[in-house]
């Protein structure tokens, strides 16, 4: 039986089967909540509950779902039952009044969805986050969840003072409460084979007395009195949700959402939101599809990036009239714009107005758009592919002159034709508020004939869809005998970097085309060296070690991280004057290169990638006392880092003979590290694959709220060094760190073990520093590069 036509199969196969079509916001600002009073008490001790969520508002308490008597009376005081996020950000469980248990991990992610599984069982409270347990207490006696009392949805409810407490600001769906039965995350979920991300699937056992299913899919009626509207219970036991303070009237306080966390289609996915971790100096709410401002001006970015082709759609209703004191404006702008600075960047298109509006492209005001007033709806259509952008207000569309003549549906008349690639959904307020849509309510104006909303569904499927068959961190405990290390997807590396954990000792790098035993030292200038006691093989699922003390110290923990390039295969490569052998795995944007240097100007050697390498790392084999080179694209050929020392980037145009990589070669000038005439070398190479890997820069904040860099993928492995003063060569990875906070730390230039006074979050579409000093310095410029567990299109949070 063959796919209807408008079916992508690549995208059928990513999916879970089980696609979701709706959610409810609750917004936070209003105390929306559902609410509900069993007409009968029934099991207190045993029973789950299962939902997914997608935050708003982080880092105050906010109630899940819940009950209870804050302040005596009843069965008795203090009883209440549920589960929030506390201020922390991390899971906190309650049972009869006091604390069941606090996640150690922190739960921060806005941009992505977490499954919740709450699980009583009679001795036992368990929660588990995307199928993994994150608190487990022991609990006695009965809760107050299954009493004759009501609970909410979305926050708490206090019995004795009548009011809700902690209300969330928070998307749910696909709820499902079983009255009687102890489950697993299994009966509501699953692990995706392809992309190895837990996914919905649909619960199909019994209910008990109070059980009900709430998917929100009626979004015909606000629900009351019966078993109709978003609150209806689709379980067959009838027992809904009465809402409160949930609205589906159209425009900027619809509640009926279709962001939820399967590829659906182009309009139900995880949809783009304002991303609060990458903003300044301004309040997101309302499921972070509102942004508010006081006196001083501040900007937002979208959590998704503009894709590198196709066409997208988003618009921006104002809240409150602008005059001369206000000021308002949407558009797109790369990670590169200030967040502070409201107008006239480099690269920044937006429509703008205060005491008169512009129509803004990168460092120029263009044409007199008068103030907004309450109601407008700014557009911004993209046309990626053919890098156009056209700003519209109330469906009319402007062009460069700030006339009225744009035109997306037929291409005409853009704004600008300059290209937005990696640029992102860019707003901010002065004093004023502004209600973001991308496309998760219904639009005010139907899109632009070809585009679409700012989701996952809409974006480029990588060609890596799961990170750990291509690269992967693995750890293992040495054993001082021959020990095989199997890695999670059980594909053959071809380069693996191995690091004591527990030890000082030095970093130890293999690779296949240079062969077993052969090693190299980063955090040292030594020349390779042969040791029989090293890596012995490379395996069709991981590599095997000896009994050098350095990789398999008996009882000292190690971690190795691995690349696969050819799967042991090689080429003789004879595109650059150098005749290079290469081991290449295209797809992966990764090759090994070893070459004998011939001591000339502008030499030029071939890489096997197809594509310009974005961070190459050579080491001289055959000569000792030279340094580490690394070429990385934001700091340009003529400049240098070394990874085996500290020192800051600096200019030096014998090593690249100041010529940027190519598609084929990348050229090397006449010293001793990248081409001394008769010498050995190594290189490592690596291009960015969307989804997969990302090489790029930021500037640090200097602050513990630290700079979000946006890569479009969970990362697996992070590597960072300051690149404008002496800084360490920083790695974390997810094999070591399988929460939030990632802070166990390893440099690479240096043979410390592990520490952890550096920390970052790992997040669905990123990463976020989360120190205020090392990577994130006030106005210190750093590089990083990074490997993807699973692509942002198909990720879930942390």
């Amino acid at each position: 039986m063959s796919l209807p036509s408008d079916i992508n199969p690549q995208l059928l196969a990513l999916s879970s089967g089980y696609n979701l079509t709706s959610s409810l916001r609750f917004r936070g600002s209003a105390t929306a909540n559902l609410s509900r009073t069993p007409s009968v008490a029934s099991n207190r001790s045993v029973w789950t509950w299962s939902g997914w969520v997608k935050r708003g508002k982080l880092g105050t308490l906010q109630g899940i779902f819940g009950t209870g008597n804050t302040s005596g009376g009843g069965p008795g005081a203090s009883y209440i039952t549920g589960v929030t996020f506390n201020g922390s950000d991390q899971l906190f469980c309650y049972w009869g009044g006091s604390g069941a248990g606090t996640s150690t991990a922190v739960y921060r992610d806005p941009s992505a969805w977490y499954h919740l599984v709450v699980v009583a069982n009679t001795t036992t409270l368990t929660c588990y986050i995307n199928g993994v347990s994150a608190v487990s207490s022991a609990i006695s006696g009965s809760g107050a969840i299954n009493d004759t009392q009501k609970t909410t949805l979305g926050s708490f409810w206090d019995t004795a003072g009548g009011v809700v407490l902690w209300p969330n600001d928070i998307y749910m769906t696909e709820v499902n409460f079983i009255d009687g039965q102890a489950l697993t995350p299994s009966s509501f979920g699953s692990t995706n084979t392809l992309t190895g991300v837990w996914q919905p699937a649909r619960y199909t056992g019994s209910y008990g007395t109070n059980g009900f299913y709430l998917p929100f899919t009626d979004n015909s009626a606000l629900t009351t009195s019966s078993n109709v509207g978003l609150g209806k219970d689709f379980s067959g036991n009838g027992n809904y949700w009465p809402t409160s303070n949930i609205s589906i009237t159209a425009g900027v306080t619809y509640d009926s959402m279709t962001d939820v966390p399967t590829l659906t289609s182009a309009t139900a996915a995880n949809f783009a939101v304002v991303n609060p971790l990458d903003a300044a100096v301004g309040t997101a709410s309302n499921g972070n599809l509102s942004w508010t401002t006081g006196a001083t001006n501040g900007n937002f970015r979208g959590s998704i990036a503009i894709p590198s082709s196709g066409k997208f759609y988003f618009e921006g209703t104002v809240l409150t009239t602008t005059s001369s004191s206000v000021s308002i404006s949407l558009g797109v702008a790369p990670s590169t714009v200030s967040l502070t600075t409201q107008n006239n960047q480099s690269n920044l298109y937006q429509l703008f107005a205060a005491a008169t509006g512009y129509v803004s492209i990168s460092l120029s005001n263009v044409g007199t758009l008068g103030t907004f007033n309450a109601g407008d709806v700014l557009q911004v259509a993209v046309d990626v592919t053919n890098s156009k952008l056209w700003l519209g207000k109330n469906n009319v569309f402007y062009d460069s002159s700030g006339g009225t003549t744009g035109n997306p549906t037929t291409g005409a008349n853009p704004v600008t034709t300059n290209s937005v690639v990696g640029s992102f959904p860019f707003g901010s307020c002065y004093q004023d508020t502004l209600n973001v849509n991308f496309g998760q309510r219904p639009f005010t104006y139907t899109p632009p004939t070809g585009f679409v909303a700012l989701n996952t569904y809409n974006l480029p499927t990588s060609t890596i869809v799961k990170g750990n068959t291509v690269m992967d961190a693995t750890l293992y405990t040495g054993t001082g005998a021959s020990l095989s290390v199997t890695n999670a997807a059980s594909f053959k590396p071809d380069f693996v970097w191995l690091k004591s954990r527990s030890a000082t000792t030095n970093h130890q790098i293999f690779d296949s085309v240079r062969g077993t035993t052969k090693v190299l030292v980063s955090n040292s200038t030594e020349a390779e060296t042969t040791s029989a006691n090293t890596i012995t093989s490379f395996n069709s699922g991981g590599f095997t070690v000896g009994t050098n003390t350095a990789i398999n110290t008996n009882a000292a923990t190690y971690v190795g991280w691995q690349w696969q390039a050819g799967q042991g295969s090689t080429s003789s490569d004879t595109n650059g004057s150098i005749t290079s052998t290469v081991s290449v795995n295209a797809s992966a944007g990764f090759s090994v290169v070893t070459y004998t240097g011939n001591g000339l100007a502008g030499a030029t050697i071939g890489h096997g990638l197809g594509v310009a390498p974005s961070l190459i790392i050579v080491k001289n084999r055959s000569t000792g006392s030279t340094d580490w080179p690394v070429y990385h694209q934001s700091i340009g050929a003529t400049n240098w880092l070394a990874l085996n020392t500290t020192d800051a980037s600096a200019a030096n145009i014998v090593l690249w003979n100041d010529t940027s990589p190519t598609s084929s070669v990348f050229t090397t000038g006449i010293s001793l590290y990248v081409n001394g005439s008769g010498s050995t070398f190594v290189a490592y190479c690596w291009t960015p694959i969307a989804g997969f890997s990302a090489f790029g820069s930021y500037t640090g904040n200097g602050s513990a709220d630290g700079t979000f860099v946006y890569t479009g993928f969970r990362p697996k492995f992070v590597m960072i060094k300051r690149t404008d003063s002496t800084s360490d060569w920083y790695i974390w990875d997810t094999a070591r760190d399988t929460y939030n906070l990632v802070t166990n730390t390893l440099l690479a230039d240096t043979s410390g073990a592990e520490t952890s006074a550096t920390s970052i979050d790992n997040l669905s579409n990123g990463f976020k520093c989360r120190s205020a000093t090392v990577v994130n310095a006030s106005g210190g410029t750093y590089i990083y590069m990074a490997f993807a567990e699973t692509p942002f299109k198909n990720s879930l949070a942390r």
